[in-house]
């Protein structure tokens, strides 16, 4: 089964997992995961404690403002993929960048550089995501 939320559910997802944290509730591992990237992003802490005020928000690059739900997302497939090795090679890529920079939270930030690059080729040309464009790239990061 192929699993693809609205953007809906994923928002809501998101919204779900903080509250419960802050509320202290039992969560899901995945929540979890989620609740600690959150937790890691206090710029965002204030967009996921609205949620009426923002489920249905726009972020268009023109705005000059990130998306805060494409950034959590983003780290959560990372997450996805570094558990499994998929990409295979994408964990070692993760261990050099974070070797580089010192902090694994930056080493993915560089990552979503590329993880974006690829979804925006394969946006803009009609096909699947490459993953061999998004492993050249994360090979080019310094």
């Amino acid at each position: 089964m192929f699993f693809n939320p609205s953007r809906f559910d994923a928002r809501n997802f998101l919204f779900e997992s903080w509250n419960k944290r802050r509320s202290g509730a039992l969560l899901t591992p995945l929540e979890d995961l989620a609740a600690q990237l959150i937790a890691k992003h206090p710029e965002y802490h204030p967009v996921l404690e609205n949620p009426e005020g923002h489920q249905d928000q726009d972020y268009l690059p023109e705005q000059g403002v990130a998306n805060p739900f494409l950034h959590l997302m983003m780290h959560l497939t990372i997450e996805e993929q570094l558990s499994i090795d998929q990409p295979t090679g994408i964990r070692a890529h993760f261990l050099r960048l974070t070797r580089q920079y010192d902090s694994e939270h930056e080493a993915q930030h560089r990552m979503m550089e590329c993880l974006g690059e690829m979804l925006w080729l394969a946006q803009r040309n009609s096909t699947s995501p490459d993953a061999q464009i998004y492993l050249d790239c994360l090979g080019k990061q310094v």
